[in-house]
């Protein structure tokens, strides 16, 4: 599988199928999926602290460190996914709707190379 190949549904199939197989769907709820998704995202962190940004940009060349943030990463998106399996999100219409609003919020001619948030730009 590799993202050039791989659709959004073909994952969240991979992904409620795993479930089913283990009956963890009882416990897939909103709430529970939302916290995992955030204990996941906190671990993702953890492989960066006491980084500045510059060391940051050469964690993936440690084979280790590669790994683990693969895990992490991967857990953070197979328990967003599996939200919006529970939710019905379709989370391709969600993503192109965001970017759009997103567009609005930065027009490039005030955000291009500036990390203010659109409230300032």
């Amino acid at each position: 599988m590799s993202d050039s190949s791989t659709t959004f549904s073909e994952i969240k199939e991979k992904i409620t199928h795993f479930s089913e197989e283990r009956d963890w769907h009882q416990f897939h709820s909103p709430k529970n999926l939302a916290m995992a998704l955030t204990a996941e995202a906190g671990e993702l962190m953890e492989c960066f602290l006491w980084n500045d940004s510059g060391a940051s940009h050469h964690t993936m060349k440690d084979p280790k460190k590669a790994q683990e943030i693969r895990d992490e990463i991967a857990d953070i998106v197979i328990y967003a996914l599996e939200f919006c399996n529970v939710t019905g999100i379709d989370i391709s219409d969600a993503i192109h709707e965001k970017i759009q609003q997103n567009a609005t919020k930065y027009p490039v001619e005030k955000a291009r190379g500036n990390s203010a948030k659109y409230t300032e730009l």
